[in-house]
């Protein structure tokens, strides 16, 4: 007995020290107990330690980044990533008349007296504008001078900007028998404003 008992405690012993030289199994870093449908209890769902990260920290699906700004860490969180092609690009206002759009602008050439009516703009913008036709003047029976016309040149002198009386004046001198008006067809922001006309291009209308 007493050898068969000696025999019993060397192999505990020898699978003590066994197990003391085996790794221990990593443990996942979170356990998730899942149900089915019928309310039994399912076995452990194991996810490592960084899965649902990239869930978490994803961008919805209709953020974009520009091209230039993509990372690394852009492509593997999956956010998406727009050309510079593919860009919106803000639309132009529906009203919105190009002050460097030669198609914006008439001429018409008439004799005096012309029938035009002509108001000054804001001092900041400066330059004069027509705001009435007189009945069965020269203006109106040619048809082509409109009421909110911008007068931006008269014969090759450019009046654009010019205080009232300067500009009014430039009409008052002209000798010809015939007086060459150039108008643009728009508002005086337009024409004045951020998106107008240069002082370099207008001269060549």
């Amino acid at each position: 007995m007493k050898r068969i008992a000696a025999t019993t405690a060397t192999a505990l012993t020898l699978t003590t020290t066994a197990n003391a030289f085996i790794s221990p199994q990593p443990q996942p870093a979170f356990t998730v107990m899942s149900s089915s449908a019928s309310g039994q209890r399912q076995g452990p769902l194991q996810m490592g330690l960084f899965d649902g990260m990239k869930e978490a920290f994803s961008a919805p699906p209709s953020m974009s980044l520009d091209s230039e700004r993509e990372t690394p860490i852009d492509r593997w969180m999956g956010w998406n990533v727009k050309s510079e092609e593919t860009q919106k690009v803000a639309a132009a206002p529906e009203n919105f008349v190009d002050a460097m759009d030669e198609s914006n602008y008439v001429s018409t050439s008439l004799s005096k007296p012309m029938g035009i009516v002509f108001e000054e703009n804001d001092e900041e913008s400066g330059g004069i504008f027509v705001i009435s036709l007189s009945e069965d003047g020269a203006a109106e029976k040619d048809g082509t001078v409109k009421p909110g016309d911008q007068l931006v040149a008269v014969n090759e002198i450019k009046v654009s900007g010019m205080a009232f009386d300067d500009a009014l004046g430039c009409i008052v001198d002209a000798t010809t028998e015939k007086t060459k008006l150039t108008f643009f067809r728009g508002t005086e922001k337009q024409l004045y404003g951020p998106t107008g006309a240069s002082k370099e291009w207008l001269p060549e209308v």
